[in-house]
């Protein structure tokens, strides 16, 4: 691939991901604008109907990726192990820093963006690596600030449910009714770009009286994570396409879910805003270069 081509391939990946946050941004900024309902119904509606119509093709087979699985799972948990030391140096309570770092925005960034790097066709990978950071969440990430939850309770998730559903209709071979699939298919395309849609709005509440906290947050998270992913490479090994899909999962910023937790357990929540939502505008500048390795 010549430079030209492969530089527009970046444009054309990053664009429409940054354009969708901008306009989100703006429109925030002269109305303001309150998405809690939305994002309820994202998580509870548009989501779960996603993953139930990637899983639930004949096209999906869980055996297929249970090596990127594996390797996203030991970049989420490793990535925290990496930062720990920081802790430390930057004066911050390990239970407000290591979450934001492990757990990245799978959902909101990494779906459109491995979408839109790599075709159509790497829908199922890309949420694949969005339930296994999003299952880590909910059970180790809860654990972390709160060692007394409940594990169990991620069975009530309404996309864990419709992961279990999507499985059990993958094993069995089940198609379904080519007027229920196009209304599920539609309902779960509206996730994508209101997530996007959403991390633009929560964009407008940066606080940069962190900002130092938060510029070095943004070069650990995806520094960890790579670093992570390529000791993986070396001593395990996978496929090359795998290990690219490895390495775009591995540079995302903390995932805006991180902020809405440490302000349920009210764990410093104005450090971990600045934490994600600076990180997040410090990936428009750490994702191309990574783009431009993979591809």
């Amino acid at each position: 691939m010549d430079t030209s081509t492969l530089f527009s391939q970046i444009f054309n990946t990053v664009f429409p991901l940054a354009s969708i946050v901008l306009v989100a941004f703006f429109y925030a900024r002269v109305r303001p604008t309150d998405m809690a309902v939305a994002n309820r119904i994202n998580i509870s509606v548009f989501c779960p109907a996603l993953i139930f119509s990637v899983m639930a093709s004949k096209e999906f087979h869980i055996a297929q990726y249970l090596d990127l699985i594996l390797a996203a799972a030991v970049v989420v948990l490793g990535s925290g192990l990496v930062v720990l030391p920081f802790c430390k140096w930057l004066k911050i309570s390990p239970k407000t820093f290591i979450p934001p770092m492990m757990f990245n925005n799978s959902g909101n960034l990494g779906i459109p963006l491995i979408v839109l790097a790599f075709g159509e066709s790497a829908l199922p990978i890309a949420v694949v690596l969005f339930l296994t950071e999003n299952l880590l969440h909910f059970t180790v990430g809860m654990y972390l600030l709160n060692p007394k939850s409940n594990p169990l309770n991620v069975l009530k998730m309404p996309m864990i449910i419709a992961t279990m559903l999507g499985l059990v209709w993958s094993f069995q071979g089940w198609t379904l009714a080519p007027a229920v699939k196009v209304s599920v298919d539609m309902l779960g395309q509206i996730a994508i770009p209101l997530m996007l849609f959403a991390l633009g709005v929560r964009m407008t509440s940066v606080d940069f009286g962190q900002w130092r906290l938060g510029v070095i947050s943004g070069v650990l998270c995806p520094l960890s994570g790579l670093i992570v992913a390529v000791i993986w490479q070396y001593f395990v090994g996978m496929s090359a396409q795998n290990f690219a899909y490895l390495l775009i999962f591995a540079c995302l910023p903390p995932a805006v879910l991180n902020y809405m937790v440490a302000e349920l357990y009210q764990q410093e929540p104005h450090k971990v805003a600045s934490i994600v939502l600076i990180s997040n505008i410090m990936s428009i500048a750490i994702i191309p270069c990574v783009l431009f390795y993979v591809l």
